[in-house]
């Protein structure tokens, strides 16, 4: 049921009422709806594309093709993905069943956990609130999407195009800031999904926790980046910086900060400058492929962080046009202001340090990041980084578009965040994977341990055993 009337502000309470009845009556658990809703998304991705594109544009500087590179085509890859298997993931799964209580069959039935809410961030304001519905959706939920203030006109767009396209009485869209997330988060779901910071995922944590309301956290952190001499360093260098400056660093996964001996980062340095010249020209002021900060205040924290006695490369800017320019910072050191909190823009610190031992022990020694990036063709190190740290994901000689492989899940762990998500993975944390067992009431195997208690149900214990 798409509908072409705006949204409308509502008091939360009478909002999550309204969509629990609509899930309550099993409208969204057949699978032609779960279809028909990811067609549809599909095609408010196509018709919309223009209105998507300009939105980001006014928010974020993003040029077209970054936009559908990713935001959109990254949708349409994993819509299609959903599409093409979820009659496979919606199957039950036959389950052994121990010879103590032969005979007997069991299964596991996904069936949807209900009503879920979505919050999302400003950085990928597309991407980020629509791939968890994509999940939510195919598993077969009711959703709220509460898509970022800090992006208003990615905001107000998918505010206008949802109810179009979607079922406007299963998913709804709540727009607004601090106040309407605090009034959604006092009503009960089934549900929450929450992509940001880990200040406010302790918020949500702690609203959740007073309905047993289990949560995804999507999160961020420090992502560390290992390089060494075994490497092309200039091949190394491109992928590094696209990675990086991509989105003008404003990615969660984007390399946060290089661990390089000191002959390795003066090789580094002069590779990094060239491969951000290759990709954005001389001045990435005036090419429409370098994004910009989102806001002034980003902006103002972000030159905070840049030590001009540091700065090897970049380091112009521009708070009126929200632009700063790809910075390289060296050496960084872990006391600087860059190494204290997650950067979330385009500026890269790189710390020396003597050799792998001492990477290896300066990450252990932080919080688990989201991503870990390993440029090495050591398979030893490789193997000791496998073995040694603990990240959300661990990449070698690449960075970032590890997200794209959707049977790849992708989350964090530790305060870089809890649950997966991504293809399957998505379609699984909004499912509840029901035990269901039979057992015939002939023969009655059973009686053999029921009381009165006696050396026969001992011999069948010890067998058991």
């Amino acid at each position: 049921m798409a509908s072409d009337t705006p949204p409308i502000h509502l008091r939360a309470d009478v909002v999550v009422a309204g969509i629990r009845a609509i899930f309550e009556s099993d409208r969204t658990r057949p699978l032609a709806w779960r279809i028909a809703q990811l067609q549809a998304l599909d095609r408010l991705l196509v018709d919309g594309a223009e209105a998507i594109h300009g939105a980001l544009l006014a928010d974020l500087g993003k040029c077209a093709i970054e936009s559908r590179l990713t935001e959109t085509a990254f949708l349409r890859a994993e819509i299609a993905h959903t599409l093409k298997h979820l009659r496979r993931w919606l199957r039950p799964k036959r389950i052994a069943i121990p010879l103590s209580l032969q005979p007997a069959h069991g299964r596991l039935v996904p069936e949807p956990l209900g009503v879920a809410l979505v919050i999302a961030p400003w950085n990928y304001p597309v991407q980020l609130p629509l791939a968890p519905l994509i999940g939510a959706l195919a598993a077969g939920n009711a959703v709220v999407l509460k898509p970022s203030e800090v992006s208003p006109n990615v905001s107000a767009t998918l505010a206008r195009l949802i109810p179009r396209y979607l079922d406007n009485e299963a998913v709804i869209v709540v727009e607004g800031g601090i106040a309407e997330t605090t009034a959604l988060l006092r009503e009960q779901f089934d549900h929450i999904f929450y992509t940001g910071n880990s200040a406010v995922a302790r918020v949500v944590m702690t609203a959740a926790a007073q309905h047993l309301t289990p949560v995804t956290l999507e999160l961020g952190g420090k992502s560390p980046l290992w390089i060494d001499e075994s490497v092309d360093m200039e091949a190394a260098a491109r992928r590094i910086a696209w990675a990086k400056f991509l989105n003008a660093g404003q990615t969660c996964v984007a390399p946060d900060y290089v661990l390089a001996t000191p002959a390795v980062a003066e090789k580094l340095i002069p590779c990094l400058h060239d491969a951000i010249r290759e990709m954005y020209g001389d001045d990435p002021r005036n090419n429409p492929a370098y994004a910009r900060i989102i806001n002034t205040r980003h902006v103002e924290r972000l030159l905070a962080l840049i030590d001009p006695m540091r700065c090897v490369s970049g380091g112009e800017h521009d708070a009126g046009e929200r632009y700063i320019a790809p910075t390289v910072l060296y050496p960084a050191r872990a006391d600087d202001a860059s190494m204290q909190d997650e950067i979330f823009g385009p500026v890269l610190p790189i710390v020396p340090v003597a050799d792998a031992d001492a990477a290896i022990a300066f990450i252990r020694a932080r919080s688990k990041p989201l991503a870990l990036y390993a440029f090495t063709s050591d398979h030893a190190l490789r193997r000791r980084f496998v073995g040694e740290t603990s990240s959300g994901a661990l990449v070698f000689d690449f960075a970032v578009a590890h997200l794209t492989a959707p049977d790849m899940p992708f989350g964090g762990v530790g305060t870089s965040g809890m649950g997966a998500y991504h293809g399957e993975a998505s379609f699984r944390i909004f499912s509840h994977f029901k035990p269901v067992m039979g057992k015939p009431l002939w023969p009655d195997t059973l009686r053999l341990i029921f009381p009165p208690y006696g050396k026969a149900v001992e011999r069948v214990i010890d067998w058991l055993l």
